[in-house]
């Protein structure tokens, strides 16, 4: 079974450094800094790339000279965070969105207390934490015009997530604001934090088993959800990480209706095997998913027809600004050989294939760190790239800030009007609730 990843999470570009100094979680003794640490790891990123980049030009980077440079900037940091830094901008010089660092983990865990995302080109909050200091300061709805000083918008927000969330988590955040009624504010929110042990041994059962734990809560988060409302299947479809056997199960509750919701909204993508698979299942003919575009050749991508499993019914498939990948290449499938409707809001735009290179430092105690790097383009049936572009749905249907504020879905209700589902923007809301990754 292949399984080459085609998940991104999107890239660093270098406007980025300007926060490589920005206050982290404190340590309790702050170890001096060692350059040679991210010099090392910059070395990995740089032989990983060189090694397995699908472009050979590597985008017109003169990758040696690339690399010295930023190897002499990292000589030159202050901290282990401007080197960590210095090493996620080196990747996204190349602006491939399959291609960036995964860096150690933190000795901590945090939630900033809230959530946004972009609608069309505007940034707003989406969701509160209940019990941080985001609860009483922000609101759903909000819209957000800047974080830590510096505007927000589509262009990107994927670099201030990555930032924030990845590279460098950040004790508090400043948001500046503003409601529907227009009124702007500035709020300093706290995030929730909470240290963990900087060493684990896993040969102890009490850290083997916060592991296990917390790879069943992620599991539990992702996993797939459907309901069934007359002729119509909703099923809501948040990674392509699917087993044959439960694309088949699924599949076959679809064929028991006339018309098949996939929510593909928020969902980055996943592996080639279960996209090839989904799209086979909803065919009665193999269907070219796109050219590969591969270091020394290309070759066609093809889903091959579940024959007579094959779900003949209608399809409406949701996407939004975080549907990624793997979900953008298949509503742009469905697209391409009209198939169905798409609706929603314009797609990510992060769409190559790639896969994951992992590495280490130190011996009896040691720190691990990733890179994905991109091993094809993936050309469409109309000779295009989706990446940087995204999928424009058939129908563009985004909330209102009031919408965010009262928890509707208007998108969803519109695919359930499609299918001949009465069901209204606020019914629509509480179908799939949002759920908080335990801290």
């Amino acid at each position: 079974m292949r399984r080459t990843r085609i998940v991104t999470i999107p890239v660093l570009f270098s406007f980025l450094t300007a926060f490589a100094s920005s206050p982290l979680w404190p340590q309790r003794k702050p170890a001096p800094y060692d350059p040679e640490v991210p010099r090392a790891i910059l070395h990995d990123a740089y032989d990983a790339v060189k090694k397995n980049y699908y472009d050979p030009k590597y985008h017109g980077l003169d990758w040696e000279a690339h690399f010295h440079e930023y190897d002499g900037k990292i000589k030159s940091a202050g901290s282990l965070n401007q080197g960590l830094t210095m090493v996620a901008a080196f990747l996204a010089d190349l602006n491939d969105s399959h291609t960036y660092f995964r860096p150690p983990s933190r000795p901590y865990k945090f939630d900033y207390g809230y959530r946004m995302q972009v609608f069309g080109d505007d940034v707003f909050i989406t969701r509160i934490r209940p019990g941080t200091d985001a609860e009483s300061k922000v609101h759903a709805g909000d819209q957000v015009d800047g974080v830590n000083g510096m505007a927000v918008n589509r262009a990107n927000f994927h670099n201030f997530s990555y930032f924030l969330n990845t590279l460098s988590p950040q004790v508090g955040t400043q948001l500046a604001l503003h409601d529907a009624a227009g009124e702007g504010r500035q709020v300093q929110v706290k995030t929730k934090m909470e240290a963990r042990p900087q060493v684990m041994d896993l040969t102890q059962e009490i850290d083997l088993y916060k592991l296990v734990r917390e790879e069943q809560n992620g599991d539990h988060m992702v996993r797939q959800r459907y309901y069934e409302m007359g002729d119509a299947m909703i099923w809501k479809v948040p990674e392509f990480f699917i087993e044959d056997s439960d694309v088949n199960r699924f599949f076959g509750i679809a064929r028991k209706h006339k018309s098949l919701i996939l929510d593909l909204r928020g969902d980055p993508g996943g592996l080639t095997d279960t996209l090839e698979h989904m799209l086979g299942s909803v065919f009665d003919h193999d269907v070219k998913i796109s050219d590969r575009v591969g270091k020394k050749e290309t070759k066609p991508q093809i889903a091959k027809t579940a024959g007579k499993n094959a779900f003949s019914g209608q399809i409406i498939v949701l996407v939004d600004s975080q549907s990624a990948s793997a979900a953008e290449l298949f509503a742009r499938v469905i697209q391409l050989e009209h198939r169905g409707t798409v609706i929603g809001d314009r797609t990510s735009g992060s769409v190559m294939e790639a896969k994951g290179y992992s590495y280490s430092q130190g011996y009896d105690t040691k720190i691990f760190y990733s890179f994905s790097v991109t091993d094809a383009d993936l050309i469409m049936a109309d000779g295009k790239s989706l990446e940087h572009s995204g999928v424009i749905p058939d129908e563009v249907v985004l909330p209102s800030a009031q919408d965010l504020a009262m928890g509707q879905d208007p998108a969803l209700a519109r695919a359930g009007a499609l299918a001949g589902v009465a069901l209204d923007p606020a019914a629509a809301g509480k179908l799939f609730p949002f759920e908080w990754m335990p801290f």
